[in-house]
């Protein structure tokens, strides 16, 4: 079944209220689904009071954590907040969740930074303690990381989306285990350093990372979602300079890989329609995600494709 398009826009920060009330009200005229803001400890606004206030703002735009990096908060907490923003956004709120990856942010307020498996080991029981939570349940949970005796979740909701988001393999069968969504990135950060690997971000890379998903997800068919984030996009009738340009600043990214990758949109609005369309057929992608920066270029493209 080809799942119709949805696009999203991720957006860091405003400098005062009415700022970012605009923000809001500009990516629901220009006809995004979704405002989202990330969770890292730097100059960014933390994600559950700024997706309050968008949802304040607007009165059809969907928000969405994208996504909690899930050391940071006890998952009990995050099924009660999740809950608490669904019933006063009228069904709006998504979920979003991610084992974490930014060292630095993690040495700058004090939290230990575990290895990559010990952090999706995490995330693991995490996923399992929200989505059990949030779909109601009283919740016995006797884990290696986290412990729930008899804890339920408060407001009751119906099914809020959950979004699990990464690169690597088990953060993937993860999410195509338990998640509504799974997102994909294309990268990994390179372990204790600031400097991340495009390991996935061509077309080759994502076929690998969906064999990850439909091999866990097997029994789910076409109840997933696939997402992708798109890290540059350029509305240009000069598609080979824009290729050409970005792999002069990005190490490791030739002007071929760039065309090619599901992870950039690069050309005139005919083209990214084209290509939006050809990556849904090839890979099932269809909940595109750009940053705030892209909104207004990438709108024509949105108008032609939501919904379709």
């Amino acid at each position: 079944m080809t799942r119709p398009f949805r696009f999203g826009v991720s957006i860091a920060d405003a400098p005062d209220r009415a700022a970012w009330r605009d923000q809001a009200r500009k990516a629901e005229a220009l006809g995004f689904d979704v405002l989202l803001v990330a969770d890292h400890l730097t100059d960014s606004l933390a994600p559950m009071p700024a997706l309050m206030a968008a949802a304040e703002a607007t009165t059809t735009l969907k928000v969405g954590s994208f996504v909690l990096a899930n050391d940071f908060r006890h998952p009990a907490l995050v099924a009660r907040e999740a809950a608490t923003a669904d019933l006063l956004t009228d069904g709006r709120f998504e979920l979003g969740l991610g084992a974490g990856h930014m060292k630095s942010e993690y040495d700058e307020v004090g939290i230990p930074f575990c290895t990559a498996g010990t952090r999706v080991a995490r995330l693991e029981e995490s996923v399992q303690v929200i989505r059990a939570l949030l779909d109601g349940n009283a919740v016995d949970f006797d884990g290696e990381h986290y412990e729930i005796a008899g804890h339920r979740a408060y407001p009751a909701r119906p099914r809020i989306p959950l979004l699990v988001g990464g690169n690597g393999n088990r953060v993937l069968a993860l999410a195509a285990r338990h998640a509504d969504i799974v997102g994909f990135v294309g990268f990994h950060q390179v372990e204790g350093s600031t400097d991340v690997s495009l390991s996935h971000f061509s077309a080759a890379g994502l076929d690998d990372r969906l064999a990850i998903v439909r091999a866990a997800g097997s029994d789910r068919g076409s109840d997933l979602e696939l997402n992708v984030l798109v890290q540059s996009v350029a509305v240009t009738e000069d598609r080979i300079g824009a290729a050409q340009d970005l792999s002069r600043r990005v190490a490791g990214l030739s002007p071929e890989a760039a065309l090619e990758s599901p992870f950039l949109l690069l050309g005139t609005p005919d083209q990214l329609v084209e290509d939006l369309l050809e990556r849904r057929r090839r890979f099932g992608i269809s909940y595109v995600v750009v940053f705030g920066p892209a909104m207004a270029a990438l709108a024509p493209v949105v108008d032609r494709l939501r919904g379709r």
